[in-house]
Order: C-alpha cells, then structure tokens, then sequence
C-alpha cells in the first residue's frame, strides 16, 4: 500500500512537473534580469516596465480539455485592430508611455478633435483609447499593430475591465450581509441592515458605512491570469478564468505586476 502510495505522489509529481515545462515559457532576458536585480524601469512603487500590454474585447467563455484529461474554463479576447496612436516621451510629456487605440469606427461618431488626433497620427478612427506606460526602449512607431503574439502560452497576464452592473442592490446582496434572525421578535425587517451608528454622540453616520447602493459598474483587475493559448489567425487570445465585464466589453491587459509563486 506503502508503495502503491509512493508511486501515485511521483507519478502525480512528475506529471504535474511535464505540464508545466510544456506550457511554461521564458521570459524575456531584459525583464528577467530587472525583476531579479530589484530595478525599476520606470513607474512608481517599485513597479517595473517594461513592453506595452494591449487593448481587447471580452467575445466571452470556453471550456476545453487538455492532454491530460483536465477542463481548462477560458476567457476569450479578441485584439481587434489594436494599434499604437501616439507615442509619448519623457522630454515632452515627463514620461515615457503608449496610446493604444482598438476597433475601427465610423468617423461619423468620432468627434472632431479626436478625428484631428487620428488623422495626425495617419491611423483610422478607434472606438477606445488607453494608455500604457513603457520602458524607454520599449517604445513602438506610431501605426504599429499589436497582435496576438504579443504575448506567449504560459505568460502570467493582467487583466482589467468594468465589472457588470447589477442596479441598486440591498446590504445581504451588496455586501454579503447575513441578514437578521427569521423568526422571535424580528418582524418585517428580516434583510434590513440594522443599526447604521450610534446616538446623539456622534449625532451623524460615518462615512464609508456599508449600505444599500448601486452595485457593480466598477473597474476591477484580476491579477496573475494564465495565457492558455493564443489564435494567430483570428487575433484570438485565451486567458484561464475569468475576466470583469460582459461580453463585448473592452479591457486592458498587461504582464502581470505581482508574480505569483
């Protein structure tokens, strides 16, 4: 039994070990070397830049099996004509970043000074702008397109979009209240909050009490998201888990600020 034990755990370690240098990737030298040195390429709190991330539309779920027998649940992003607008740089602007836009749109419901801003840079009309802070060296010429390569299977991604919104909710719903009890005594008040602060002394609520409110519609980031694989041909990237937002919403990716062990 003792045996039979000792074979499962390696065969299980083993196994465990083949998924990972199979999906892992390297990353780049430059990167690598800065996060092992503590240096900082730019930004503030010790956060390092190094490349741009991308701009992307949520087209929405997937499940699929790997090789192993395992059911992977996948967010689907498209990189729809995502393109470099303009290039900001430390002499001008006090630091060095990217302007990203993606999606084409109809230059009918752009308004002037953006159609200005396009036609500068010589790119067609976006539906979202964003920016993202780079490295010096990590500038890219204006028109650039960012595909799906960009990134590899295996690289720890950062993705951040606007979480569903869900209305004027109750404190049970919006703040994972308990509830009061069902029955002795409480009548009618059984998903009220209860006590919102004291008496006359402090005579007034405090502020950042947890109460009813509109819920959702906030800017939320999961961190540490795992590129599963990438769809060159249709610009198609796919991230393990989930992502903030509903499908057809636009979020920002970018490599992962806090590596997990």
């Amino acid at each position: 039994m003792a045996a039979a034990i000792r074979h499962l755990t390696a065969t299980s370690a083993s196994s465990f070990a083949m998924r990972r240098e199979a999906l892992a990737v390297a990353t780049p030298r430059r990167w690598a070397t800065a996060v092992a040195s503590g240096q900082t390429l730019g930004g503030r709190g010790g956060r390092v830049y190094g490349r741009t991330g991308a701009l992307g539309i949520k087209a929405g779920m997937i499940a699929e099996f790997d090789r192993w027998g395992t059911r992977h649940e996948l967010t689907v992003i498209q990189l729809d004509n995502c393109q470099v607008v303009q290039v900001k740089e430390e002499a001008t602007n006090g630091y060095t970043a990217l302007q990203l836009g993606i999606c084409d749109a109809k230059e009918k419901n752009v308004t002037k000074p953006l159609r200005v801003h396009y036609s500068k840079a010589g790119v067609k009309p976006k539906r979202k702008l964003g920016e993202f802070r780079v490295a010096e060296d990590g500038i890219l010429p204006v028109g650039t397109q960012i595909h799906a390569t960009h990134f590899v299977p295996g690289q720890l991604v950062d993705v951040c979009g606007t979480s569903k919104g869900k209305g004027f909710q109750g404190a049970m719903k919006r703040h994972n209240f308990a509830g009061q009890r069902a029955t002795h005594g409480v009548s009618k008040t059984h998903r009220a909050i209860g006590s919102t602060g004291m008496c006359q002394d402090p005579g007034r609520v405090f502020k950042g009490k947890k109460m009813p409110g509109r819920m959702g519609s906030d800017r939320v980031t999961v961190q540490n998201l795992w590129v599963y694989k990438i769809n060159p041909q249709r610009n198609l990237l796919f991230v393990k888990g989930h992502v903030p937002g509903v499908a057809g919403g636009f979020v920002r990716i970018s490599g992962a600020g806090k590596r997990g062990r």
